[in-house]
């Protein structure tokens, strides 16, 4: 039996990793701040050890990885277009969260195996291709592209439109919000560390993560959560640009799966590895696929407004983690919508879309 942290422990994607963990007799500490819940969520798991309290409180740290053989690292401030404007919350709470606990593992000479809960977002866009051309990687659109060229990602050569293509973990990180940035400089700081002090690590870049207990009632959530909560709520679904962007949406039973293989697998550390489901959704399709699940008219606004450091395209290209740790997706977009809107409905979703899509307006990022 391992004994095993896990931080933000109470959050979507920390609670159901305790669950498995604690149904293979492991031993589980969490540690959580309850700023995504606020309160103990119903579902946390009674075998579990939760311990209320920061990831920048070093002496608490200090005191529970003493004797720790596992540390899954998922707190952090979760919000992309949010973090542009709440600057200090999620350095504080991502840079400095994880440079704490890297410090407290380095103080207590121990080598416990650490994975990070990591994001796509930090390549940005995904890669393209030409047919003339090859294959790129483009910068993040702004004001003037879309101004010459439209909204879809076109080849810097030719000039015309460019086609997505997976996105593997070579590529080069073009990180596009100050959560972008603080995830990187998660990846970079563990990876570095890791190696030098050799204890193992694992970082698992997330795509688009949906399922059950995400919450309903952030904003700054999931798009498949936010469009849930309006639904719910008889309220437009808003999308911008023209709906065609895609995203890659990962169920978070396939998720777990990832954190499990990498836990037990030597072969996965000092790695990264994408964690998608490798096939683009437009978000527009959400939308009609929600409204189908809910029997109810659809009621979609397509403003083609831009945000500033919205991406196209990304999709996760899982060779890696395939081949070395032998993951795959195993649940279908089309399932695991119908699995979380049949969660949604006993839950309470508080719509604060309009709120921060104002926010957004108020800082100049639309």
């Amino acid at each position: 039996m391992a004994k095993i942290l896990v931080t933000g422990g109470l959050g979507f994607i920390g609670s159901h990793l305790t669950d498995k963990l604690i149904e293979r007799n492991n031993e589980v500490i969490i540690l959580d701040n309850l700023s995504s819940t606020k309160e103990i969520p119903d579902y946390l798991n009674k075998k579990a050890r939760l311990i209320k309290g920061d990831i920048n409180n070093k002496e608490l740290l200090d005191h529970l990885i003493k004797d720790i053989d596992f540390i899954f690292h998922k707190a952090s401030s979760v919000g992309i277009a949010q973090s542009n404007y709440e600057v200090i919350d999620f350095v504080k709470n991502n840079s400095l969260g994880t440079s704490t606990l890297l410090q407290s593992i380095i103080d207590a000479k121990r080598k416990p195996k650490l994975i990070l809960a990591a994001s796509n977002t930090t390549y940005g866009e995904g890669l393209y291709s030409c047919s003339k051309h090859g294959s790129f990687h483009p910068q993040i659109r702004d004001e003037i592209d879309i101004f010459n060229h439209g909204l879809e990602i076109v080849c810097p050569n030719c000039q015309k439109p460019a086609i997505p293509v997976p996105t593997p973990e070579s590529t080069e990180l073009n990180s596009n919000s100050v959560y972008a940035l603080t995830k990187k400089n998660q990846e970079e700081l563990i990876m570095f560390l890791g190696r030098l002090y050799k204890f193992p690590i694992v970082i698992l870049k997330y795509f688009n993560v949906f399922g059950p207990r995400q919450s309903l009632s952030n904003p700054y959530t999931g798009v498949a959560a936010i469009f849930t909560s309006r639904i719910k709520n008889n309220s437009p679904l808003i999308v911008y640009e023209d709906g065609n962007q895609t995203r890659d949406f990962i169920y978070i039973d396939d998720v777990i799966n990832a954190n499990l293989l990498a836990m037990d697998n030597p072969k996965a550390n000092y790695k990264t590895f994408n964690v998608g489901s490798g096939k683009p959704i437009a978000i527009k399709h959400i939308a009609h696929e929600l409204y189908g699940i809910f029997n109810k008219q659809p009621n979609i606004q397509i403003t083609e407004n831009f945000r500033k450091g919205d991406i196209r395209h990304c999709i996760a290209d899982n060779t890696k983690i395939n081949e070395l740790l032998g993951w795959e997706p195993t649940v279908s977009f089309e399932e695991g919508l119908k699995k979380t809107v049949e969660w949604s409905q006993e839950q309470e979703a508080r719509d604060d879309f309009e709120k921060a899509d104002r926010e957004l307006k108020e800082k100049g990022l639309m």
